[in-house]
């Protein structure tokens, strides 16, 4: 069973082709590269070598680059910290929404505050870089791992079963960032593992449609070859991990395609829903945003996580952004498991109205920290502006610190791992589509899948289920987690209609141009590639 690479001691020696030849380490007593570039030739002829780089590309999704690109950036143009995958996504579907504002002044921050960026963002571009060096490296493996290339480089029979699975997670994975792409940008530059590299020629252009059906059928395509629910291992690409991406694909079709396609998300979310996957919703709900996630009841729920270790993943994105970043103002930092607050982001005054009583109910979900901060707006840069939250802390369930907070760390780093995908989301996406028109489903399943998660919360019991419920029950549990941006989009309410504060740049908050419900384009890479064609607006 592949370790995953935060448990495990793995050096990478290169990626080879598209990727710069790179060294991996997930503790600094491994910072001893190899003074040479291995090829392609030497790192595919070797399963172990093979299995690292497998490792590599799950950690492009936690880690900035090497040495958890604390120093060793996958990025050159911005520092390593704004370059972190994660941190970079949670940013673009979180500040540009009704639930977060972060204080910071960096350079194109203040952009993403009050939804007026452009084409020159630093953070944008940040994002779209990371997607597509994501993608260069899965097409890297991909091209290195057919059966011809194995069998001639002397690799066989169980060896090359496995590497054969390894590849489904690598088309699994170059899916996600994908998605990433069709959701964020629209239509990009494409390329897979056929792309000649080195020949000169760039990638063209495909349209949002084409690209939404190229992940439909690399998903049913690799549905096959991956683990069962569960099976490989945690943090590894299975089955589950392919239908709930598929759930979401065909959730948000309408937005991407112009062609609803419910029903076919209420067959995956099924799939994912039936007892044989084996997932349970967590018995508590800040357990699921703790250091001990992994191992807690919190672990049954999760279905795909980014992993995060304080003393192996040492990067100041992930889940060590979110932590440090929610603690400022009167909070303690001893609290939340880490050594100080960077006084950062805050709740906006619409995710609080989602609670009764302004956010102080018995609501489980309702995790803010009030002392000291008010609940309106005045000054994005104050953090006393804003209630806090404690959703994302660094201590584990029985109280404990993480693993990297003193004698054995400095307290910086968090073992707190990121709940990309989890069960609660797939159940409010079930009831969603079936009350889109999704066949295969009912209403009354759909109403008893939003009050099992809404009895974990302790919250009353709805007697029937609107789609206003679901944006609000969404909201509610699932804020803070990177999926706002996507479903006020989803529900029309993201240019036009539905306001917060400080959106299009006035403290009440305003209606914005439609063409923002997609990114643009980074300039430098319409510079760079003349066959690309810059997104409307922009």
């Amino acid at each position: 069973m592949l370790p995953t690479y935060i448990n495990s001691r793995l050096r990478v020696l290169a990626l080879a082709a598209v990727l710069a030849p790179v060294a991996f380490s997930c503790s600094k007593d491994l910072d001893q590269s190899p003074s040479y570039l291995a090829s392609p030739e030497v790192v595919y002829r070797d399963p172990e070598q093979i299995q690292q780089v497998l490792a590599r590309l799950y950690g492009t999704l936690s880690v900035s680059g090497q040495n958890g690109g604390i120093d060793r950036s996958d990025l050159s143009f911005i520092p390593a910290d704004y370059a972190n995958y994660l941190r970079a996504y949670w940013k673009m579907q979180e500040l540009t929404s009704d639930e977060a504002i972060i204080a910071w002044g960096d350079a194109g921050l203040p952009e993403l505050n009050t939804n007026t960026w452009n084409a020159d963002n630093q953070f944008i571009r940040g994002m779209y870089e990371k997607i597509f060096f994501q993608v260069s490296g899965c097409n890297d493996f991909l091209r290195n791992t057919t059966d011809e290339q194995l069998a001639s480089r002397g690799i066989t029979g169980a060896s090359a079963d496995q590497v054969r699975q390894y590849r489904a997670e690598v088309r699994f994975l170059r899916a996600l960032s994908y998605y990433h792409a069709l959701d964020l940008f629209g239509s990009v530059p494409f390329a897979d593992e056929t792309f000649q590299v080195g020949s000169g020629a760039l990638p063209t252009q495909i349209s949002r449609a084409d690209l939404f059906a190229f992940i439909e059928s690399e998903l049913k395509a690799i549905e096959g070859s991956l683990g069962a629910p569960r099976q490989p291992g945690y943090a590894r690409a299975d089955q589950a991990c392919c239908w709930t991406l598929l759930t979401k694909l065909y959730l948000n079709a309408q937005v991407y395609t112009g062609t609803a396609r419910n029903t076919e998300a209420v067959t995956y979310a099924n799939k994912v829903l039936a007892p044989s996957s084996g997932y349970q919703l967590s018995s508590t709900y800040r357990f699921l945003f703790l250091a001990d996630n992994n191992t807690s009841a919190a672990r049954n729920e999760i279905i795909l996580p980014v992993v995060n270790d304080g003393l192996r993943t040492q990067s100041f994105g992930n889940t060590t952004f979110l932590v440090h970043a929610s603690v400022g103002g009167s909070m303690s930092a001893t609290e939340a498991g880490v050594n100080g607050g960077w006084f950062g982001i805050r709740a906006k005054s619409n995710l609080v109205d989602l609670f009764p009583a302004g956010g102080t109910s018995t609501d489980a979900r309702a995790l803010f920290y009030t002392a000291g901060q008010t609940k309106q707006i005045n000054s994005i840069s104050s953090f006393n502006d804003g209630y806090a939250s404690t959703k994302w802390r660094n201590v584990t369930s029985t109280g404990l610190p993480g693993s990297g907070f003193p004698p054995a760390g400095n307290g910086d780093f968090v073992d707190t791992d990121y709940p990309l995908f989890r069960l609660a989301d797939v159940q409010l996406m079930y009831a969603e589509a079936v009350l889109r028109g999704g066949t295969g489903g009912t209403a009354g399943t759909a109403l008893s899948q939003v009050n099992a998660v809404r009895a974990r919360a302790n919250a009353t019991p709805l007697v029937a289920v609107s789609l206003q419920d679901i944006l609000d029950e969404r909201g509610r549990e699932l804020y803070w987690e990177g999926h706002r941006r996507t479903d006020l989009i989803r529900f029309g309410k993201f240019a036009t209609g539905y306001n917060w504060p400080f959106k299009g740049g006035v403290a009440a908050g305003k209606d914005i141009e439609p063409f923002r419900t997609v990114f643009p384009l980074p300039n430098t890479d319409l510079v760079a590639n003349p066959n690309l064609k810059q997104n409307t607006g922009y």
